[in-house]
This record gives structure tokens, C-alpha cells and sequence, in this order.
């Protein structure tokens, strides 16, 4: 059977998202294959003191008996279930505003929920040369400072449209986010669905 895995450190529960480390693990390839990955990444990669040393305490963490296994066993719990919380503050949140559903949250640090845009705004984009849900994209972040991605960009279902955000943030600054973002959905919808310009 073969079987490739990879893991990175600003994707774990460590989520580190501004260091970057990680492996993949190859099991069961044909070796000539195996050779040419190993090639390959071989000739593109560079060291990376950071991100190694981070790569080592996730792979190596604390154990019971360290110095620092009490610590770090309370941080890490800390931020796992402040992660479970914040994702079904998203989602709850997500799914409380009008023409925005998003499925549970299970995975990762992201939510994707899908957006209803009005006809004129998706008529909009396309003569700008955009995706629907990028034009989305923007305006939120002119108006509200959430950066999100458009999700044209992960080949979702053609005429669907979705935005990738996360929920990273601190729970505070999350419940002001989401409520920006509530109160953006019904003003671009409006606006868009009256006919009114960006500008405007």
C-alpha cells in the first residue's frame, strides 16, 4: 500500500503560523519513485534553524517526569480547548446570519462557509474580470480589516461561493470579527441587491 503523510508545525496544535517546518513521511513507494522525491527535495530545500528547533519540540514534546511537562501540558490544553471553543463560536456565528451557511467546524483552523452574493454584484465581478467571491473578499476587507480568502481559489462547485477564514484569533477579538462581518453581509447584500455600486 502506499501512503504519504505530511504535518507542519503552523498546522498542528502547536500553530506557529509565522514559523515553518514540517516532514513528510513516504511508505510503501516504488524506491526509484522514493529516490526522485528525495532528489528533489533535496535540491530545493534550505536550512531552517527555526523552524527545525520547532519541528523538534513538536515531535518531541515534554513528558511526564520534565521539568516543564506541567507547563507545557497546561498551555497545550489551554489552547486546544480555547481552539474547540472558538470554532463553535464561528460556526454559530456563521450560520446565525442570513444567507451565510457553514458546515461544523472539525479540522484544521478554518471555516469555509458558503455566501449568497446577489446577482448584480456576481454580474459586477465578472466585468471587472473577478470571481464573484473574490469582489466579496475585498469589499469585506476595505471595510471591515477580515482578511479572508476567496474560495474560487480551492475549486469549489461552480455558481457556489465561499471565503476561507479562520479562527485564530482570541475569543474577544473573534466575537467583534464576527459581528463585523454580520453586519457587512447585510449591508453588501443590500447594496447589491438595490443595484448600488461599491463606491456608493
Amino acid at each position: 500500500m502506499e501512503f504519504v503523510s505530511f504535518h507542519s508545525v503552523s498546522k498542528g496544535m502547536i500553530g506557529e503560523c509565522g514559523r515553518r517546518g514540517g516532514y513528510m513521511e513516504i511508505c510503501g513507494l516504488n524506491k526509484a519513485v522514493s529516490a526522485e522525491i528525495y532528489k528533489l527535495s533535496s535540491a530545493s530545500l534550505c536550512s531552517n534553524l527555526n523552524g527545525q528547533m520547532m519541528l523538534d519540540c513538536m515531535v518531541r514534546p515534554p513528558q511526564p517526569g520534565d521539568a516543564s511537562y506541567e507547563s507545557f501540558r497546561a498551555e497545550y490544553d489551554g489552547i486546544f480547548n480555547a481552539l474547540k471553543r472558538k470554532s463553535q463560536m464561528v460556526y454559530k456565528a456563521l450560520n446565525a446570519i442570513e444567507g451565510v451557511s457553514c458546515q461544523q467546524l472539525s479540522g484544521a483552523m478554518y471555516a469555509f462557509p458558503k455566501i449568497d452574493i446577489p446577482a448584480k454584484a456576481v454580474a459586477e465581478a465578472e466585468t471587472r474580470g473577478m470571481e464573484p467571491d473574490t469582489l466579496y473578499a475585498l469589499e469585506l476587507l476595505e471595510k471591515t480589516g477580515i482578511c479572508a480568502v476567496p474560495g474560487s481559489g480551492f475549486g469549489q462547485k461552480e455558481g457556489t461561493y465561499h471565503l476561507r477564514l479562520t479562527f485564530l484569533p482570541d475569543e474577544e477579538r473573534l466575537t467583534k470579527a464576527m459581528e463585523a462581518f454580520a453586519s457587512f453581509h447585510a449591508d453588501f447584500t443590500r447594496r447589491w441587491t438595490a443595484g448600488a455600486s461599491e463606491g456608493s
